[in-house]
């Protein structure tokens, strides 16, 4: 089904977000060590322009674009929102052995099913991982991933919040400790440029260059290194070889369409 996005600057009285790690808002806390990230700065700058809208987040960490599809699609339908924010896909891709041209698929047939209910959909891409070195070796399967994904917001008219375009996130600074997650100003951004995607007017620039930063001894950067590899890479692999995920248990941190609260 082809259907053409609204022109110019919309409005939307309610909007949910899809997705896992990435949209719950990994590694953005707030003060009460709740998570915030791009989706919930996103509503609050939608909220700005319509003081009534409502806003769910059903994202979870950890989940694959199966888990996605057959437990958050159905629920977004439900809430009847007039606007998804849907990314996923990223876990499988990186899983080794896994093919992109199946998760686009899985992808195609949720969009599907949100355009079909007359939802307005914005489609999240993959992230360029060149600068990222745990990610590097998938970055061929991401650009094919991120191929189909162009393609599917043609056929069905959706926004595209670019990821694979933002160099501004190849700066060390907007990634996390974990080097997998967004740091707070790396959400910050990339809820700009969903705006941006959206035709939604803030005053910010999220091309905005980074401060001069101090450089750093290769000694120090070898330590970082050690210290990264034994606080998060030697989990990560754990709970890969294990088949766990660190959503195992979680449900999602704002299951109902509900007002914004003032924004901190």
């Amino acid at each position: 089904m082809a259907s053409q996005r609204s022109a110019g600057s919309a409005r939307w009285d309610s909007f949910v977000a899809l997705g896992d790690s990435f949209t719950e808002g990994l590694d953005d806390p707030r003060p009460d060590g709740a998570f915030r990230g791009w989706a919930d700065r996103l509503a609050e700058h939608l909220a700005a322009d319509n003081p009534n809208l409502s806003y769910a987040n059903l994202a979870v960490r950890g989940k694959l674009i199966r888990q996605i599809v057959d437990d958050q699609v159905p629920q977004a339908v439900e809430l009847k929102p007039g606007l998804v924010s849907f990314t996923a896909g990223g876990n499988d891709i990186i899983r080794p052995g896994s093919d992109p041209d199946t998760v686009a698929q899985l992808f195609e047939s949720a969009v599907a099913e949100l355009r079909a209910a007359g939802i307005d959909v914005l489609i999240g891409t993959g992230f360029d991982t060149t600068e990222t070195p745990v990610l590097r070796h998938v970055r061929g399967k991401v650009g094919t991933y991120n191929s189909h994904l162009r393609s599917i917001a043609d056929r069905y008219g959706c926004y595209v919040l670019d990821l694979w375009s933002m160099r501004v996130l190849r700066d060390s600074r907007a990634w996390s400790g974990d080097r997998l997650h967004l740091s707070a100003d790396g959400h910050r951004r990339v809820a700009l440029r969903a705006c941006e995607a959206l035709g939604v007017e803030t005053g910010e620039d999220w091309r905005e260059p980074w401060p001069d930063a101090a450089e750093t001894s290769w000694r120090t950067q070898r330590a970082e290194d050690i210290k990264w590899a034994r606080e998060y890479l030697a989990p990560w692999i754990g709970r890969r070889l294990r088949g766990v995920s660190s959503g195992d248990g979680r449900g999602p941190k704002r299951p109902q369409l509900e007002k914004l609260t003032a924004a901190k």
